[in-house]
């Protein structure tokens, strides 16, 4: 980011929804640095900022910051995919539709691309620590629309090609609410805040949540081996890995389960962090083409595949087993969930072409 420095004197700012330090330093054209200096009650980048706050911005900047491909310099939340979707409307490859309601009653929107006789469906933002597979996803997407407007060559692929062949179907935040808790925190005005506050034992921060806004993790609620895996995990809502008190229960997951039961996906890709690893069997149920595909999709990534998790009860399981036909969780990423920002590189370079194999694995 190229910035000019002139201070002009200071406003006032009230905190919206899904704002961060990050965000508000971006869309003023500031520094975090400067958000902080001009706010002492703001320990770090990474504090809280909560929707009515007022905080001082200064008039510091001329010209617009700008995040490049394959750049992170901000939190990406629901807003972000709302922003995308409103940027493609119209856009003759793309249409959007709401599939469901999160909790909070966000909704949970399904982007349709192509229109090829082979149905493919790509996931992300399961859990609510997990939101860089959301942002992977929507920009990944506004490149490949950009280049099939361009009618160029994508990584030595006709897109138009492609898409006459396949028609992707994309949910990019499976978990919005659970995503806007670890980005902005909880406060006294949350519809779940005395919820929060005893799933979370009272704690502050909320890097550690990856389930959804009641305590339920979507990505543990699934009839494969549900029973197995809820046995062995917390009892009650919990911020991660409690299954729920019977599959299927959260509205999230009920979206996602009569989409797939409704489409006949040849196979779906699950995108989670981190590891760098692709998940790729379950119980041997997987049919055979499996490993030919997770190794097409090893080589255009450097991810190891592996053939199955000692976890039971996610999506990638129940399709597999419910169905038959091959099934893909992605872990993106190194580290410590959420990902610092600067993750994201690696999670471009190595997913960009993931993406645009799993396309084409089946055709």
């Amino acid at each position: 980011m190229i910035q000019e420095r002139k201070v002009i004197g200071l406003k006032q700012y009230v905190v919206k929804l899904e704002d961060t330090i990050h965000k508000v330093s971006f869309s003023h054209n500031v520094s975090v640095k400067d958000i902080l200096d001009f706010n002492p009650h703001l320990q770090d980048g990474r504090a809280y900022i909560y929707p009515g706050e007022q905080l001082l911005i200064p008039n510091s900047y001329h010209g617009k910051f700008k995040e490049k491909q394959g750049e992170c310099v901000k939190e990406f939340s629901f807003g972000d995919v709302k922003a995308y979707i409103d940027k493609w409307r119209g856009h003759r490859l793309l249409d959007a539709s709401v599939i469901g309601k999160s909790v909070l009653g966000y909704p949970l929107y399904l982007l349709k691309i192509g229109n090829g006789p082979k149905e493919v469906f790509y996931s992300g933002g399961w859990h609510a620590n997990e939101w860089m597979t959301s942002k992977f996803l929507c920009d990944w997407i506004d490149v490949v629309l950009d280049n099939y407007d361009k009618n160029e060559l994508f990584y030595g692929d006709n897109l138009k090609s492609i898409f006459d062949k396949v028609t992707l179907y994309v949910v990019p935040m499976v978990n919005p609410d659970g995503i806007s808790l670890v980005q902005q925190g909880n406060y006294p005005n949350h519809p779940y805040y005395h919820t929060i506050n005893r799933i979370n034992k009272g704690a502050p921060s909320f890097d550690h949540w990856s389930a959804n806004i009641r305590g339920v993790d979507l990505n543990h609620q699934w009839p494969a081996g549900w029973k197995q895996e809820a046995d062995e995990s917390p009892q009650k809502p919990w911020p991660r890995h409690y299954s729920g008190t019977s599959p299927l229960t959260e509205p999230e997951v009920l979206a996602i389960y009569h989409l797939t039961l409704k489409h006949h996906f040849s196979h779906v890709l699950a995108f989670h962090s981190q590891g760098q690893v692709i998940y790729w069997g379950y119980r041997n149920m997987e049919p055979k083409i499996s490993k030919e595909m997770v190794d097409r999709l090893s080589l255009r990534s450097s991810y190891v595949p592996v053939r199955t998790a000692d976890s039971d009860g996610g999506y990638k399981d129940w399709f597999i087993q419910e169905t038959g036909r091959p099934g893909f969780t992605i872990e993106v990423g190194v580290g410590t969930n959420p990902l610092p920002f600067r993750a994201y590189g690696e999670i471009w370079a190595n997913n960009v072409e993931l993406a645009l194999e799993g396309l084409k694995i089946s055709i």
